[in-house]
């Protein structure tokens, strides 16, 4: 009944296994991939015939986790996987990136590609998995596919790399000093794809070992599949990418002098509006044959492309103005919202963030509910890029897999510099608010999500500044790395390569490549480029500031204290009573770990003092010979019962009370009235002894000392 094909290797420490012929017999690939007890299904369907009128590539790539995979059930009132999370839409773009270019051109059918996570032993990421199943799966699926990729993560441990660690070993790296790197890589046989990383100030040549590290340990895989796909793949699908050189020859007869012209104006929305006359002048050119023909739009970017590309490879100025290596000009603001914790401004030629941070306790941390386990993060950056960014209108909603990608790169980049949790026990929020765009906002954000944080009073272990590399790579082997591109730069060119990083290292590395790969010696050339135009962008984000601000008063105020562990059921009450009366009394904030650590918040200094004294009266030992302020709780025949320490009550007895015999405690003291007691010591039960009579009941100094010193005299 079935026809099962099923490959497996040794990779690493762990058994990698590709499995097909008995699951989704309909999809036109679908391969079972299983590391360790790690399994994930990828499917792959297309379309046989592209939609008329198609001119665009609509592939479309779904990642998705099952509770069921780790033996759970999904929290909250809806018993159901709802939308995406964070991590599935992430991983279904590390997915989406590396095959999306490896497609014969031309091919215009709808491709879909889920991928689903079935079983997860806690130990080996699936999204590497999840990749290596992908790519399986379409090369079995008989699409016209140029892989297979392999993917792999790479670790950085005490000089050493290390493949595909586990998943313990890269939760929350900012604690993990020993661990420095968490590098997700693809690529095919001959060259890298794409990386994405979090990186803890690692050198240029140590980033690069990572990436031609990662690229090795996966040419087994890649091996294993071409193994899999000689006896698993289906017929290749036969598809002929169309002909339209007589087409392109029209279209640049028509408008290459217009174009070319139009390409040579400096500002964005000028050059925008030349380019669209351009194309309107050859689409009226041309007859109505042509004007249908599916192949317009690819001839028109393909004279844009050559226009652009060629005059760059040449040895010509860029459309700005610009060579190769220069950034365009920077202007840093910080300190511009008046109510804000920090805020900044960040311009690099037309591109713009207005990035602000918040700073917040520890119950506005982020609850992460993943298939590992629930964590909490303390560091949040979210990005937002609305239409008017780029002069359009369009979409305006919740964020896309971009905006969530964006802002994942900036939160890697500036994650390494954020202090210690214990030395700055805040909540940071980070938004980035792009009001331009013309190339890399995101690494716009990195540079302004460093600046406000700094205004916030936020002590990062220095600046973080990013840029974004380009490529232009020809047929005959020339190419141009190009520093700051611009958004035409980035859609016509071959590669977009992010880097951030502090003076001493990168923090994150991200690359996308548009064609087949690129070699070791660009990536070490785009590297060291990258480091040219970092250095020279931190210097300008240093004339607007170099260290971190005054905190502003409208931030919260945190203070710390660590109590015993068994003190923490005291501290809380019966259902909370007693930290709920701290609230009330005080005015703070209080949250308390599992750890005993205990975070007091307010913008008011005297409730956080408050909170604080409370706290300690409940979880300290009185101390012998000290005084304390107390309330009378009760009056008996032989003294009064005085409560002094939180809880804690002591009796001071009838010829402690004043320095004349008293017959009844009464004669001086009334329940509920404010006393200055000194703890004599304990009797032989443990229990408190009190004395008032020695203390002076206005200032709480002990009245003994004066006399002392007036018979001195």
């Amino acid at each position: 009944m079935f026809n099962v094909t099923r490959k497996s290797i040794q990779w690493g420490k762990e058994t990698l296994t590709l499995e097909s012929g008995k699951v989704a017999r309909q999809a036109d690939g679908s391969v079972i991939a299983t590391m360790g007890d790690t399994s994930v299904m990828a499917n792959v369907t297309f379309a046989k015939k592209a939609k008329p009128g198609q001119d665009f590539f609509p592939l479309t790539v779904h990642y998705q986790e099952r509770y069921y995979a780790a033996g759970k059930i999904p929290g909250g009132f809806f018993k159901r996987e709802a939308r995406p999370s964070e991590k599935e839409t992430l991983t279904s773009r590390l997915i989406d990136r590396p095959i999306r270019p490896l497609f014969v051109e031309g091919f215009n059918h709808e491709v879909l590609v889920i991928v689903t996570v079935l079983s997860h032993d806690l130990v080996n990421e699936p999204d590497i998995l999840a990749m290596i199943a992908a790519s399986a799966a379409l090369t079995v699926s008989g699409v016209p596919f140029m892989g297979p990729i392999g993917a792999a993560r790479v670790g950085f441990v005490n000089g050493e790399y290390v493949l595909n660690p586990d998943v313990e070993d890269m939760q929350n790296l900012r604690a993990n000093p020993d661990q420095r790197l968490d590098l997700v890589i693809a690529g095919t046989k001959n060259a890298v794809m794409m990386v994405e990383s979090e990186a803890y100030e690692l050198t240029e040549a140590e980033m690069l070992g990572a990436v031609k590290f990662g690229h090795d340990a996966m040419q087994p895989v890649i091996d294993l599949i071409i193994d899999f796909a000689e006896e698993a793949a289906k017929e290749p699908f036969d598809f002929q990418p169309a002909d339209y050189s007589e087409l392109y020859a029209k279209v640049k007869a028509a408008g290459e002098a217009q174009m070319r012209a139009a390409f040579a104006i400096k500002d964005k929305q000028e050059r925008s509006n030349a380019i669209e006359a351009a194309v309107q002048a050859i689409k009226d050119s041309l007859g109505e044959e042509d004007l249908a023909d599916v192949n317009l739009g690819a001839s028109i970017k393909k004279l844009e492309s050559s226009i652009l590309r060629g005059d760059i490879i040449n040895g010509g100025a860029r459309i700005d103005g610009r060579d190769t290596k220069t950034v365009r000009p920077i202007v840093s603001e910080t300190g511009i919202l008046p109510r804000t914790h920090g805020s900044a401004l960040f311009t690099r030629g037309e591109t713009q963030g207005l990035v602000v941070t918040t700073l917040g306790t520890g119950e506005d941390e982020q609850i992460i509910d993943a298939l590992h386990g629930n964590s909490r993060s303390n560091f949040l950056l979210h990005y937002n890029f609305p239409p008017y960014s780029v002069g359009e209108v369009g979409r305006f909603g919740p964020p896309g897999r971009r905006e969530i990608g964006h802002g994942k790169l900036a939160w890697r980049a500036l994650q390494a510099v954020l202090p210690a949790p214990t030395d700055f026990p805040y909540t940071i929020r980070v938004v980035s608010e792009i009001t331009e765009s013309n190339g890399s906002s995101s690494m716009a954000s990195v540079c302004g999500g460093s600046l406000s944080m700094m205004d916030a009073g936020v002590p990062l272990k220095a600046p973080v500044a990013g840029v974004a590399m380009g490529l232009i790579l020809e047929d005959d082997g020339r190419y141009a790395v190009l520093t700051d591109i611009l958004g035409d730069e980035d859609h016509l060119g071959d590669m977009d390569f992010k880097v951030a990083g502090t003076a001493n290292g990168i923090t994150s590395l991200q690359m996308d490549i548009k064609i087949a790969g690129i070699t070791p010696e660009i990536m070490e050339q785009a590297l060291a480029q990258a480091k040219d135009g970092r250095l020279h962008i931190l210097d300008e984000m240093a004339k607007a500031l170099t260290s971190a601000q005054a905190f502003s008063q409208y931030a919260p105020k945190i203070e710390t204290m660590q109590i015993p562990t068994d003190k923490i059921r005291e501290v809380i009450g019966s259902g909370g009573k007693v930290i709920r009366e701290i609230v009330e009394t005080s005015g703070a904030k209080v949250d308390i770990n599992d750890d005993g650590i205990i975070k007091i918040a307010s913008s008011d200094a005297a409730a956080i003092k408050r909170a604080y004294d409370m706290i300690y009266s409940i979880v300290a030992e009185p101390e012998e010979g000290r005084i304390y302020t107390g309330k009378v709780v009760k009056l008996v025949d032989f003294g009064a019962f005085v409560n002094f320490f939180g809880k804690r009550d002591g009796l001071v007895h009838v010829s402690q009370i004043a320095n004349k015999r008293l017959n009844h405690p009464n004669e001086i003291l009334k329940e509920g009235q404010e006393v200055k007691v000194k703890l004599l010591g304990f009797d032989d039960r443990g229990k408190v002894r009190l004395g008032m009579k020695m203390v002076d009941q206005e200032t709480g100094e002990e009245i003994v000392e004066k006399k002392e010193e007036a018979s001195e005299a």
